[in-house]
């Protein structure tokens, strides 16, 4: 009887499979990406002709552009947005590190029930946290700062979570090598952990970075008297425009994703390396 089944490709699978499953995948893609071309395509009309429905936007203009950068004064809440994400994403970075190391390298009394409080910090919800985090700045003079966005925000029980994973994998060896050649723990984390971990540091740090420059709620709390982050400042030109000015919006939109993407296509070989080494997909 003649076989009539499809090829199977060297890995065993039908090749009708994996057409199918590269289809679902390129779909999906598209499904993604086609709301941020549309941001942009948007912002590139020109004014009258942002309700244009032509996949292609032309001819192109960069009046939005200008709008937005004279009337929201992007640069500076660039700027601002910019270093409370970074700061904060490095504050959680250090922290993360030094925490995960600590479980991974050291036995100590309470050490699961600490890594479980470290663990169950990042399952509470920030409504808990918030009020206390509002009385405390309020009664160090923070609010209405930068810096009362910042200082909260310097811890991470996913960044504890992510690292312990990584670090316990670590070859114990090199740890052990390391204290017979007379290192100090201190000396042994920054000269021998974090150069093999840079991957997993990439990765972590690229998603500390998104979610802290994506942060709304918690600025919005705490820069009440002041518009001093993107966010707010989206949030307030919305307002004055009463919301259907899309021009300089979808500029001021795409002009905030646009470092992220940037760091992203510098880094996405580390961040896709941290994840595979860390069993996560």
């Amino acid at each position: 009887m003649t076989n009539f089944d499809a090829p199977e490709t060297p890995g065993g699978r039908s090749r009708t499979r994996v057409v199918v499953g590269h289809l679902t995948l390129a779909l999906l893609g598209l499904a993604c990406v086609f709301p941020i071309y549309w941001l942009y395509a948007t912002s590139l009309r020109r004014p009258n002709d942002v309700y244009e429905v032509s996949p292609l936007p032309w001819p192109l203009s960069v009046d939005s552009y200008r709008t937005a950068i004279d009337e929201v004064d992007v640069l500076r809440l660039l700027l601002n947005t910019t270093v409370v994400a970074v700061l904060t994403a490095l504050g959680q970075l250090l922290t993360s590190l030094l925490a995960a190391y600590a479980f991974a390298a050291w036995n100590f009394p309470l050490k699961r029930v600490l890594y479980l409080a470290f663990v169950g910090s990042w399952l509470v919800p920030f409504q808990v946290a918030m009020l206390p985090n509002y009385v405390l700045l309020h009664q160090l003079g923070l609010l209405n700062t930068l810096s009362g966005v910042i200082v909260p925000n310097i811890v991470s029980g996913l960044g504890v979570l992510l690292l312990r994973q990584h670090l316990d994998s670590f070859p114990k060896e090199l740890l052990e090598a390391a204290r017979m050649d007379g290192r100090s723990s201190w000396s042994t984390l920054w000269m021998v952990v974090v150069p093999n971990l840079r991957a997993a540091l990439a990765a972590l740090g690229i998603l500390l970075l998104v979610n802290a420059w994506n942060e709304y709620f918690w600025p919005a709390l705490v820069l009440q008297r002041h518009n001093d982050v993107l966010q707010l400042g989206i949030r307030s030109f919305m307002s004055a425009t009463e919301g259907d000015d899309w021009g300089p919006l979808t500029a001021t939109a795409g002009l905030a994703c646009l470092p992220i993407f940037i760091i992203y296509l510098l880094l996405q070989r580390h961040v896709v390396s941290g994840f595979v080494r860390s069993g996560l997909r």
